[in-house]
């Protein structure tokens, strides 16, 4: 079994790969059995959550993420009320992202105190984060720390990050999830991090519909594709492709506390 374990279901193009059903179809002919699908803001989570309970194979995360301009904000009590359905996993995804502005052109604390905010309600309802960082790492980690997130733990989504980002990573409890960039040819550094990492702190994803692995690459992403990502993985660590699927999977259910 395969988990993709960030895909966002509901925002995948079904004229250029098909319906949900077919995407969830298609994803189990490739060994890919589960998928979370992660809000990105207010006006989708009750898409992902509708997802969720519609289909016994899906998960939903909510929260806001930190491209969202200053005007999309959330109460404690609604995000308290959505994450509080039993297949919210986590809370996310949320964090810091400087790559289009950086704090020295704008003021970017409403990205800080946004992700405090849904550190703290992580905290409250005991589930896991699902983390996004872009030219931020340092203060990501920073306010990771300062909000106590090691309580909660959860996923560095989509790392691209180096070897040292992800040991502090993990010494807060976070999982290293990779996507279809680990296929790429020029991605040299993130195949040499991922070579390194314990295995038992890997998770694999799509991110889809975006950054399909190759053989797909500038293709729509979807979440059978992390087979790809499971492949690239197994092949860097010179293992049995059942073996990287299987642990990868075994530490998605360890984290979010399922069934294996």
């Amino acid at each position: 079994m395969i988990i993709d374990s960030h895909c966002h279901l509901n925002i995948i193009d079904a004229d250029s790969v098909g319906d949900t059903q077919q995407l969830i179809t298609s994803a189990r002919e490739l060994g890919v059995e589960r998928m979370m699908c992660v809000a990105i803001g207010p006006d989708k989570w009750q898409e992902v959550i509708e997802l969720a309970d519609r289909y016994p194979e899906v998960y939903a995360s909510i929260g806001i993420h930190p491209c969202s301009d200053e005007s999309v904000q959330a109460t404690d009590e609604a995000i308290i009320q959505a994450a509080s359905h039993p297949k919210v996993l986590a809370i996310g995804e949320v964090g810091l992202d400087y790559f289009h502005q950086s704090p020295d052109q704008v003021d970017l604390n409403y990205q800080k105190a946004r992700f405090r905010q849904h550190i703290a309600i992580a905290k409250q309802l005991d589930k896991p984060l699902v983390i996004h960082t872009r030219a931020s790492t340092p203060d990501v980690l920073q306010i990771l720390r300062e909000e106590g997130a090691d309580q909660v733990g959860g996923i560095m989504h989509c790392f691209v990050e180096d070897l040292a980002t992800a040991q502090q990573a993990m010494e807060l409890g976070f999982y290293i999830s990779f996507s279809g960039i680990l296929t790429f040819k020029n991605a040299k550094e993130l195949k040499a991090v991922a070579q390194a990492l314990p295995l038992e702190r890997i998770l694999v994803e799509t991110d889809a519909p975006y950054l399909a692995p190759v053989p797909y690459r500038g293709k729509v992403n979807q979440p059978g594709y992390t087979r790809y990502v499971v492949e690239e993985l197994a092949r860097l660590r010179d293992l049995p492709f059942e073996q990287v699927a299987k642990a990868t999977s075994d530490n998605f259910c360890r984290l979010f506390k399922l069934p294996h």
